[in-house]
């Protein structure tokens, strides 16, 4: 005879084994791109369309092939600074745009709000036309500014961070006023310490997705020495050589490793920013 306590608890361990087991397959799926890729990068030519998912003969060829014959150095420092200039610029500009608008009582808040806001709603293949015509008119394409300007400022940044400096007393803010600080310390000293998890986060988000930036770096720049990763990988795949899969998974190995150290180190910031901008 079971008992209505012995039911609830294989009932509870029945659920936690399907649960687990769906996680784990999830998992799997996953994971298993990326493992595909370390392995095709050790493998030659000739073993790349083989289903091995161990190579038979693995060598390290490939990296020193993409090292020597290509400016993937170069690449892989032209994206550091792209990516590291605009999280800067995204997380000051977006953060300070967020305090005023959140705290600030002025004529035509709502109205600029609102256009920020609506920026969310255009498709990024729309704004490449625009985007161009004023590169070119400026001056500004085949060069680090061309590929920066379009992502300085974002209208989600301003809108997360606009979310969350409303929830900062304004009684905090009043009583530093009183006590005799500037509005920039106040902004500086007590607000962004307050909305530091939410700052965390959008900063890793910005430096991810400029990261693997494809489409505008491509079109904007024209020399090679100033190509991304993701644009110079793509040299690899060109209509004028055959695509050398066993360069390109060689080279996207190393792009992912600075996405996975990051992730590794602030994965608690990452987890968190997920629930904390889930929530607003």
């Amino acid at each position: 005879m079971i008992t209505r306590g012995e039911e609830t608890v294989y009932r509870s361990t029945a659920s936690n084994l399907l649960t687990y087991t769906l996680l784990s397959i999830g998992a799997v799926v996953m994971v298993f791109p990326f493992i595909w890729m370390f392995s095709t990068s050790l493998k030659s030519p000739m073993d790349v369309y083989t289903l091995n998912l161990i190579p038979e003969h693995p060598t390290l060829e490939n990296y020193k092939t993409i090292m020597e014959e290509s400016a993937f150095l170069r690449w892989f420092l032209n994206s550091i600074v792209i990516a590291v200039l605009t999280t800067v610029s995204v997380t000051f500009f977006d953060t300070l745009v967020g305090y005023i608008i959140a705290k600030f009582r002025f004529v035509g808040r709502s109205i600029i709000f609102i256009a920020i806001l609506s920026t969310l709603m255009v498709p990024t293949e729309m704004l490449i036309i625009p985007w161009y015509m004023m590169s070119t008119e400026l001056g500004w394409t085949d060069t680090y500014w061309g590929i920066l300007f379009p992502g300085l400022m974002t209208g989600f940044g301003v809108f997360l961070m606009k979310q969350f400096m409303e929830t900062i007393p304004d009684d905090l803010l009043n009583a530093a006023r009183i006590d005799g600080m500037n509005e920039y310390m106040i902004f500086f000293k007590i607000a962004v310490p307050q909305v530091w998890s939410a700052l965390s986060a959008l900063a890793i988000f910005t430096f991810l997705s400029n990261w693997n930036a494809f489409l505008w770096p491509l079109i904007v720049i024209e020399s090679p020495e100033l190509r991304t990763l993701p644009v110079g990988l793509s040299f690899f795949a060109s209509s004028e050589v055959k695509s050398q899969w066993h360069l390109i998974m060689t080279g996207a190995t190393v792009t992912v490793v600075p996405l996975l150290v990051v992730f590794f180190i602030l994965q608690r910031h990452i987890i968190k920013g997920i629930t904390l901008t889930g929530m607003k």
